[in-house]
């Protein structure tokens, strides 16, 4: 299986497109930081105008955590169709190349061969987010030092101690992850019906985007089914970010998640342990 795990890495890697998706993180990353080393007072200020009428905060709020913050929520939306573009061209490449057939016929279960190259995206998928914490965390906080953090919450505004701030984006990372892997699958699980890679690629994202969209209309049925949608659960890393947290709403929405990742992985292997290789 390592071996096999070991291969499949350098299949990946060694396409150039692969490190499109870190070189885009960076421009992101590194473009939102400059724009707050520039005008982040004004901004600031902007955004604390109601605020400062009721309340006197104190403090070097505009710091690395909260550039942090505000890069997470920014590229956590765009991040999925960077994952898609390498898990939908796991299976679906090697039957566009031609290759799909030749893996099959060697002496290695179809099984084992379907986890090697999931376990392979998902290491993808972890290098990728890992990269972006280092910039995005380690980065700002080099550029605009620590202090607390101030998380805006739609009726309500949270304050952060500095020093209980960092194990927060550890575990929001960590969640992240955990959402990253499941669009992840969902794209891997697409690609074994595929011949090219756009399809898995395409499909994963609008089977995202749609649900995301109905599932913030008021329609009885999306309601009911809201919370059994992995769609749902993919951003509830803020709840590290909540005080105190809720550890229980987390710990149920991580279960949607792994639960999701199980069921397209299964899939995946039951349908291609059934398809007839012609490509």
């Amino acid at each position: 299986m390592w071996q096999l795990i070991r291969i499949e890495l350098f299949k990946i890697f060694k396409k150039p497109r692969t490190y499109i998706a870190f070189g885009a993180i960076a421009a992101i990353v590194f473009l939102i930081q400059f724009a707050f080393y520039s005008d982040g007072d004004e901004y600031m200020a902007f955004l604390l105008k109601s605020v400062n009428e009721t309340f006197t905060l104190e403090g070097k709020l505009l710091n690395g955590y909260f550039i942090c913050y505000i890069i997470l929520q920014t590229l956590l939306l765009h991040v999925p169709l960077l994952i898609a573009l390498v898990s939908g061209d796991m299976i679906a490449g090697e039957a566009n190349m031609g290759t799909l057939r030749l893996l099959a016929s060697k002496p290695v279960s179809r099984t084992g061969l379907i986890l090697s190259k999931f376990i392979a995206a998902t290491v993808y998928t972890l290098a990728l987010l890992t990269f972006m914490a280092i910039l995005s965390l380690f980065g700002s906080m080099l550029i605009f030092g620590v202090s607390d953090l101030i998380v805006f919450k739609t009726e309500m505004f949270v304050v952060l101690e500095s020093d209980d701030v960092f194990w927060r984006y550890i575990a929001a990372y960590g969640f992240a992850a955990l959402s990253m892997i499941t669009v992840s699958s969902l794209a891997f699980f697409l690609s074994v019906f595929a011949e090219n890679s756009i399809g898995p690629i395409i499909g994963a994202m609008s089977i995202v985007l749609i649900c995301t969209i109905l599932i913030s209309m008021d329609i009885p049925f999306f309601t009911e089914m809201k919370p059994f949608l992995f769609v749902n659960h993919m951003l509830n890393w803020k709840g590290f970010f909540d005080r105190p947290v809720d550890y229980a709403e987390v710990l149920k929405s991580a279960l949607v998640l792994i639960f999701h990742i199980i069921l397209f992985v299964s899939l995946t292997i039951f349908v291609f342990k059934r398809k007839d290789i012609l490509s």
